[in-house]
């Protein structure tokens, strides 16, 4: 480390590894020049503290906050772990920020929460304020009895004000409040906030702290984040605008005053065209159209016409898009409808138009959009008056918003109109919804970046990083990337050349028998555990089964199945001596989920998982032609590179510290180098990083096993006897 920079102060271990030393500098200087940094690091090569610790310093030195995010679970425990370690070295005051949605002790939507905390307010002060006036009104009193009479004048004021005060109260004891806000602004909190630093700590505990005192602890977090050092919180509180310009409000920061550090960067795009995508439902329509039936304000007509006619042609799209058995195929899953036109607007749009009659389409939604409004307006007075017991959300104001951004910015670059339909599982009813899906997440990101001070990107797989720049918009950032530095004695990685695992090959008896046949070599010659990552959930049940024929009675199969809890399956998994674990490299094992030690020791990588290719996948694809040079390019950003991603993803499972040893292996010919010269385009072993296509080593699927029984051999790893190949 430099002698002039100080960030060391914030390391809270004995030595950092070798790379993290120079990645801390190279970070330091590039946070002091307010630039933007992507940095790829290899897993358990600890990226956190490496962006961690320079940006602390950075916002010491120039008053910043620093606001550390992921949109991984086990990603923020880390935070939080590595948090608790630098305050035991120097003091910082850090907080977990996490939505009121799961701290709120009354479980009630923001709108209510909103509502109820103006009327705790109201109520308290008006309280404050009449006992204020008591304690005027017998001092005066006092002295007008020794004889003061300009006391009993002003004492005669006052009893004036708090006979309003009393009838203002009144009225206020019979509105909608929160008691735990209520104790909040009553209460003395001060031993909370002591509380609240003397550690850093998880919702959770705020949560179970605060319901012990009957306060609120998401209020009372919110006061207490202003001037802190450090947030760890996740994705929503930075990539949603609204609620971004809140988090700053509530950190007492703007955006320049912020440092932002996003961990498992490479989910920022997907993340960020989430936050950017609007969606209204058949049902917000319909309760819309109900609304309106039964307000007498003569602007209804109006709203109606315009929301039923759209309602009305979202029916008819989906439905007549049904083809023979289509509807009885639909789940309790959202499944697309084609609706897109290469050369005219998409079918919903063509379908309301014909549908809608009136005065013009804009003017009624304007009509709709200003009677929505009035409507909230009342919702939200009734509410605070407890005329209601619960808040009740506009539904005109929500389909007149959404119906107007459809029909004014349907046709802007980046987003794809798109018609959906579910399955009701109570009523078995389908029912559809219109979404306007942002392709785009640069839209997002390149505001957000440009505004904050400086800010990290770190993954373990942010290469190329030229397509990660242009995905995200950002403006020359400073690029940095550390491989594996972990003895390379103690780690094989392999591209096998099985028979390339085609979509239209998978179902091929041959095809299915060499891989089921590799795995289990794979699977026998590991002394430990394995872990398969397939391209989906189906080939993960079929070699699952397969493998439970073929493997033996000490060898236990595992399955993780969609819709089932896999922190239960991996808990069972990491605590045999001796199994395999099936799952779809598209699920939540793939990343961010550590298999440290003696968890797993083997990892393959079943075929090029690349994702389904619907319409939207197509559509993001074209959205990124129009906006990217080059050839292939939509293909090449939005299916290949995140493909190739989330393979590198799985394959960082293991080998997490320098004295793990495990093989890391895929399986599918379209990885090695050979590939090239016979597949052509189809080969993806150019998509990887260069060190890590020199450290895949070609074989052919009968020679694995013994490259394996030689390697774990070789490091003594066998407990007794090695398995025969």
């Amino acid at each position: 480390m430099s002698e002039t920079s100080g960030y060391e102060r914030f390391f809270p271990y004995d030595q950092p590894y070798e790379n993290q030393r120079d990645a801390m500098d190279r970070i330091y200087n590039s946070l002091v020049r307010g630039q933007t940094v992507l940095f790829e690091g290899a897993c358990g090569t600890g990226k956190t503290l490496s962006s961690l610790v320079p940006a602390l310093e950075v916002a010491r030195e120039q008053d910043k906050t620093v606001v550390i995010t992921t949109n991984v679970h086990q990603q923020m425990r880390q935070f939080i772990a590595e948090a608790r370690a630098i305050t035991q070295e120097e003091d910082i005051r850090a907080v977990v920020f996490k939505g009121k949605g799961s701290m709120c002790h009354i479980d009630v939507g923001y709108e209510e929460c909103q509502a109820l905390r103006d009327n705790t307010r109201a109520l308290v002060d008006a309280e404050r304020d009449r006992d204020q006036l008591e304690r005027r009104q017998r001092e005066l009193l006092a002295e007008s009895q020794d004889g003061d009479g300009g006391a009993a004048d002003a004492r005669s004021a006052v009893m004036d004000e708090l006979e309003s005060i009393e009838d203002e109260l009144e009225e206020l004891e019979e509105t909608n409040v929160c008691d735990y806000y209520r104790n909040n602004l009553t209460e003395n909190t001060d031993d909370f906030f002591a509380w609240l630093f003397e550690d850093v700590r998880t919702p959770d505990e705020i949560y179970e702290y605060a319901e012990r005192q009957e306060l609120c602890g998401y209020e009372l977090l919110k006061e207490g984040i202003e001037g802190v050092d450090l947030v760890v919180c996740n994705y929503h509180h930075l990539l949603d605008s609204t609620i971004r310009e809140q988090f700053f409000r509530w950190l007492g920061c703007d955006p320049e005053d912020v440092i932002a550090v996003f961990d498992e960067a490479h989910n920022v795009e997907d993340a960020a065209r989430e936050h950017a995508t609007r969606t209204c439902s058949e049902r917000t329509l319909e309760s819309a159209i109900d609304e309106l039936a039964e307000t007498e304000d003569p602007r209804a007509e109006d709203a109606t016409n315009v929301l039923s006619a759209f309602h009305r042609a979202l029916v008819e799209t989906y439905e007549d898009a049904f083809g023979f058995g289509d509807r009885e195929s639909v789940g309790e899953n959202w499944d697309d409808v084609p609706i897109a036109n290469d050369d005219r607007r998409d079918d919903l749009t063509l379908e309301f138009l014909q549908r809608y009659s009136g005065q013009g389409i804009g003017d009624d939604l304007e009509t709709a959009m200003q009677l929505g409004q009035d409507l909230d307006e009342e919702y939200e007075e009734a509410y605070r008056e407890g005329e209601t017991a619960t808040r009740t959300e506009c539904q005109t104001l929500q389909a007149a918003a959404f119906v107007s951004a459809w029909m004014n910015e349907g046709t802007a670059e980046g987003l794809f109109p798109v018609v959906s339909v579910t399955r009701d599982a109570g009523t078995d009813e389908i029912y559809g919804r219109a979404e306007l899906y942002s392709c785009l997440p640069r839209q997002v990101t390149g505001q957000l970046f440009e505004e904050v001070s400086a800010a990290v990107l770190m993954s373990a797989t942010l290469q190329p990083f030229e397509v990660t720049k242009e995905v995200l918009g950002l403006e020359q950032p400073v690029t940095m990337a550390y491989g594996l530095q972990f003895p390379e004695d103690r780690r094989r990685t392999y591209a096998v050349e099985t028979p390339p695992l085609f979509s239209s090959d998978r179902d091929d008896p041959a095809v299915q028998q060499e891989v089921a046949e590799t795995i289990h070599d794979a699977v026998r010659m590991t002394p430990g555990n394995t872990l398969v990552f397939f391209p989906n959930y189906g080939e993960a049940d079929r070699y699952a089964e397969r493998l439970e024929t073929r493997c033996e009675t000490e060898t236990a199969v595992y399955l993780d199945e969609p819709g089932v809890a896999v922190e239960e399956v991996r808990e069972q998994f990491v605590a045999e001596e001796r199994a395999v674990l099936c799952t779809s490299l598209w699920g939540t094992l793939a990343e961010g989920v550590s298999f440290d030690g003696d968890d797993a020791t083997t990892v393959l990588v079943v075929g090029v998982p690349y994702p389904h290719l619907d319409d939207r996948a197509e559509a993001v694809q074209e959205a990124y032609d129009a906006a990217f040079e080059g050839t292939d390019t939509g293909w090449r950003y939005a299916v290949e590179f995140p493909t190739i991603r989330k393979t590198r993803q799985a394959l960082g499972r293991v080998i997490r510290s320098p004295e793990d040893v495990g093989v890391r292996a895929l399986l599918d010919r379209r990885y090695s180098r050979s590939a090239k010269s016979d597949l052509g385009k189809y080969s993806v072993n150019g998509n990887f990083p260069h060190e890590e296509r020199e450290e895949l080593l070609d074989i052919q699927p009968d020679k694995l096993k013994f490259s394996m029984l030689n390697f774990y051999g070789d490091l003594d790893r066998y407990d007794g006897d090695p398995p025969a190949p």
